[in-house]
């Protein structure tokens, strides 16, 4: 069992820490720059974009993680350090080894992520000053997740406590997403903290497969960024058994709920966006099948823009699940918005449309798919797609 932690904070878990400053690096009045930072060495996983162009951040923290441990992160925003080549690779790595001497770490020991515009260099000198004002404290987990947004208009962070047999353990997290979210793998930047005591293959398994039914299935625009990164770091402070996939059942389940929230959080959130859309597959195939027809429902553009509008046209839903690659028999299908049916055995079902487009104007708005084929289920988070989501990218740089 668990609990949902009032306040919860990446630095909710014992042992782990934060700070931020205002390095300057694009916003002239606000903090840019955090630091996340664990008091003993920690059992650390990531997981990061598939995209073929890949931030220097993504590079040198998928080297480093390759230890299965680290001590600390430091992220900025405002510049993502992608496409800048060489250079880009170099600046990461001053980036950690100037966390690492403010810390005493070893350079190995840091992980970075940056997150912000795509083909600009980080201003080294303002984040080496801005690191020596950083103070560091476990109240200091909601700064952080301020931190490092960009064009997010509020923070998304979560604690739960985990009740096991050797005590409590909580897992934390923050996250930053709102535009150029499509994931092919985690997601933007999340950092997730636990004082769980886990063997480092269980906790490698079990955040992968949380991420695959979570984060890996939002979508904002469709667009899947150069700098998607997702951290787990778990040291132990908990002092309980280490987990493993025989013991681990409820961490898991905890871990997954976490990154669900961040998930719903990122989508609702979206550039833009003033719904959060729930895409639910039921009977497929194949989860393969469920994930691809509910993230393809949720990333359509035609879809995002009649919800949008509380427009009832659910055929548009229909033909997304018929283009998605999922295995289907169009006469089988059934479908139901915000729990009215309007589809069923692939043909219209009688419904009000008054009452419906009222239903949808409300925050959230349920898509319910039917494929009546297997016992494979998958759930997609999306959102909206309105006019200030153009108005917010036209100008993203200037």
């Amino acid at each position: 069992m668990f609990t949902t932690i009032d306040d919860g904070q990446v630095t909710s878990p014992r042992g782990f820490k934060a700070g931020t400053a205002a390095a300057g690096i694009k916003y002239p009045d606000r903090c840019d720059l955090g630091l996340l930072a664990s008091a003993v060495p920690a059992i650390a996983a990531g997981v990061f974009t598939r995209n073929t162009v890949r931030s220097a951040p993504v590079q040198v923290s998928e080297r480093r993680l390759a230890r299965g441990s680290a001590g600390a992160v430091v992220v900025n925003s405002g510049c993502a350090n992608a496409c800048t080549g060489e250079r880009g690779l170099r600046d990461a790595e001053s980036m950690a080894a100037m966390a690492a001497a403010r810390l005493g770490l070893h350079d190995d020991d840091v992980l970075v992520a940056s997150t912000g515009v795509i083909g600009t260099f980080l201003p080294l000198d303002r984040i080496e000053a801005g690191l020596g004002k950083i103070m560091l404290h476990e109240a200091n987990g909601h700064s952080f997740a301020r931190a490092i947004m960009t064009t997010d208009t509020r923070p998304k962070e979560i604690a739960v406590a985990v009740d096991g047999p050797d005590g409590r353990m909580v897992i934390g997290a923050a996250a930053k997403g709102s535009g150029m979210i499509h994931p092919n793998m985690g997601t933007m930047l999340c950092f997730v903290t636990t004082d769980a005591r886990v063997e480092p293959e269980f906790l490698r398994k079990a955040f992968t497969r949380s991420i695959d039914r979570t984060l890996n299935m939002v979508s904002v625009d469709g667009d899947t960024s150069p700098s998607d990164t997702v951290f787990v770091l778990a040291n132990g402070l908990a002092g309980n058994q280490p987990l493993n996939e025989k013991t681990g059942h409820a961490f898991e389940e905890a871990l997954a709920f976490v990154c669900e929230h961040m998930a719903k959080a990122i989508a609702a959130d979206g550039e833009g966006a003033s719904k959060l859309i729930e895409v639910a597959v039921v009977g497929a195939r194949s989860i393969a099948d469920a994930r691809m027809a509910a993230r393809t429902v949720a990333s359509s553009p035609l879809v995002k823009a009649a919800i949008h509008g509380a427009d009832p046209n659910w055929g548009r839903i229909v033909c997304a699940v018929g283009r998605s690659g999922a295995a289907i028999e169009p006469l089988q299908m059934s479908l139901s918005l915000n729990g009215v049916p309007v589809m069923s055995r692939g043909m219209p079902s009688a419904f009000s449309e008054a009452d419906l487009r009222k239903s949808m104007e409300s925050s959230t708005v349920e898509v319910l798919v039917g494929l009546h084929l297997g016992s494979a289920t998958a759930t997609a988070w999306g959102c909206d797609l309105s006019p200030d989501y153009v108005t917010i990218n036209a100008s993203y740089t200037t």
